[in-house]
């Protein structure tokens, strides 16, 4: 949408010019008009938007990619300089935060909040350091947003009407960030490494437990983003936040992700995969939070939190914007050189620190449906004190990085992922043989239902053989010493909880596709089975380790199948092959 083109004397002239134009043009929000009642609905978000694109030319708004909606994906840009440039904008030395709102259309706090935050920037009733630009997705789930309804979220205080969790597709975005179902996602990818942000926030609002705070905040687990960056965000960043918002009378707490059925006893931090929202942006070395207004205050103490928050981060951030852009450079090269990564991050109960928590007394009394008795939180009863929090995780399911990784050109769906997250790939020229160490699936569990569309895996077991094989022109050789490493070892590795793997993205290679008949194949398996001295002893080895095998005819003719060389070599062997030094 923009620009206006102007010539250095008439660039002031508009500059001092349009704040007076704006001041009699209602820019007031849906939220405001209806007092604090009602949200905006997509349109009108969008319009909003626009408006303030036309009007302020350090405001710039713009399509990129596509939702499940058939609607596109927003980018507003807040960019004091007028710069809109992401690539201009890092060489002048400025640090991005990256806003997310409306993944839940249900929660839509972030979703005011931020459109009065960046009106009220335009007219200069906040100040934007000259250091800072703000990247804003004004409504990320649109399909749901555009479901609209009073009935949703029951137990949520307000506002009147709003949209639903799930997206055009009835995927739950913030599961989706890895297996990118939704062109959402797809969508978000290229925003992201567009704008490769210095932190993220994604405004949610929490359900669960009934408290006292307002506001409570979800950070990248410390130990899970490792090393500099993880110290100075456990130990100056959250601090900082929490230290900011207390100055304006907010008392943060981090996500009650609590044991049981009341929060009285301390809670685990949450360690998010990269099914997530900021356990994503943590794979790239952005400092990711999840804001998580409390949904029984009314909705004007949610929306105030919100911005208030929002304007923390973006003092901390101008504040100590030299330590954050040092953190991550160092952070990103360090990853490019680094040789082993954990996949799993264990919370260690023995460990934990106390917070300061305002609960409410819970209690219990006969349910006027059942009769049983039911839990309740009485508010005559307020209370104040030390909980548990345990925040610490042990790393675990180490893997040595490869040297490069080797995938057929196949697998597209998976390629058009990495090709989606900047991944660095070069392909085959011509058919080429190379030494692989290649994996094979040794074993696995399957969640019994569904879950956002998949069926996952867990519990994964792999061998490992080394192999020469041919790789055909035009499959993708994929060098590890990126600044993606972190996303490619995650994604690619078979045992990682949200491993392609694990998201059923190679299910093809979990069944035969070839195979014999008995009758035909027992003279020839005969044959081969009299020469083949090992086979005899492996035969009788499980002979005799297992009666039911031993009485299986057909076992027994599987297994002498399974190791001669008319087996077929596709079956369980994992499609994505590691080039080791």
């Amino acid at each position: 949408m923009k620009r206006l083109i102007c010539s250095a004397a008439l660039l002031a002239l508009c500059h001092t010019s349009l704040p007076s134009i704006a001041q009699k043009t209602d820019l007031s929000t849906r939220y405001e008009r209806s007092g604090g009642k009602e949200t905006a609905t997509y349109q009108e978000c969008i319009s909003y938007y626009k408006q303030l694109d036309k009007q302020f030319p350090q405001i710039s708004m713009q399509e990129i990619g596509n939702t499940d909606s058939g609607f596109p994906l927003h980018l507003v840009t807040y960019s004091p300089s007028g710069d809109f440039n992401f690539s201009s904008l890092r060489k002048k030395n400025k640090r991005i935060i990256l806003i997310n709102n409306g993944i839940h259309p249900g929660e839509p706090d972030g979703i005011d909040a931020t459109m009065m935050l960046l009106r009220d920037l335009a007219l200069d009733k906040k100040k934007l350091l000259d250091n800072i630009v703000l990247a804003i997705i004004p409504v990320y789930n649109i399909g749901g947003a555009l479901n609209r309804s009073t009935n949703f979220r029951v137990d949520q205080n307000g506002p009147e009407a709003f949209g639903s969790r799930g997206n055009a597709k009835n995927l739950d975005l913030n599961r989706d960030f890895i297996k990118a179902d939704s062109r959402n996602a797809r969508a978000f990818h290229q925003i992201y490494q567009l704008t490769d942000p210095d932190v993220f926030i994604d405004n949610h609002v929490s359900n669960g437990a009934d408290y006292q705070h307002i506001m409570t905040l979800l950070t990248t687990e410390y130990g899970k983003m490792g090393g500099e960056m993880g110290s100075f965000l456990h130990k100056e960043f959250e601090p900082g936040i929490y230290q900011l918002m207390k100055d304006k009378g907010y008392d943060l707490v981090p996500y009650v992700n609590h044991f049981g059925e009341t929060p009285d006893n301390g809670w685990i931090t949450y360690a998010e995969g990269p099914r997530y929202s900021s356990g994503y942006t943590t794979l790239f070395h952005t400092f990711g939070f999840v804001p998580e207004t409390h949904m029984l205050k009314p909705y004007p103490q949610r929306v105030t939190a919100t911005y208030a928050l929002m304007e923390c981060f973006i003092s901390y951030v101008s504040r100590h914007s030299e330590q954050i852009k040092d953190l991550r450079n160092r952070a990103k090269e360090q990853d490019r050189t680094r040789q082993s990564f954990p996949l799993e991050w264990n919370v260690d109960t023995s460990r934990y620190s106390y917070i300061t928590f305002k609960g409410y007394a819970a209690g219990y009394k006969p349910s006027e449906i059942s009769g049983l008795p039911r839990l309740y939180y009485d508010r005559s009863q307020p209370y104040e004190k030390k909980v548990k929090f345990y925040d610490y995780t042990v790393p675990g399911n180490f893997v040595q990085k490869p040297e490069a990784y080797v995938i057929p050109q196949g697998w597209w769906n998976v390629l058009d992922i990495l090709k989606n997250n900047n991944v660095v790939m070069h392909r085959f020229t011509q058919d080429t043989v190379i030494a692989v160490e290649t994996y094979h699936i040794a074993d696995y569990k399957t969640v019994p239902r569904p879950y956002e569309g998949h069926y996952l895996h867990t519990g994964i077991k792999v061998t490992n053989t080394k192999d020469s094989l041919r790789f055909r022109k035009g499959d993708y050789y994929i060098p590890m010493n990126q600044l993606a490493n972190r996303y490619l070892i995650e994604t690619l590795e078979p045992t990682g909880g949200d491993s392609f793997f694990a998201w059923n993205f190679f299910d093809a290679i979990l069944a035969p596709k070839e195979g014999y008949s008995p009758y035909v194949f027992e003279d020839i398996a005969a044959e081969y089975f009299k020469t083949d001295k090992a086979l005899q002893a492996q035969l009788k080895e499980k002979q005799v380790s297992d009666s039911t095998f031993a009485k299986s005819g057909s076992a027994q003719l599987h297994f002498v199948y399974e190791r001669t060389p008319w087996a077929e070599p596709g079956y369980l062997r994992y499609p994505v092959y590691r080039v080791i030094k």
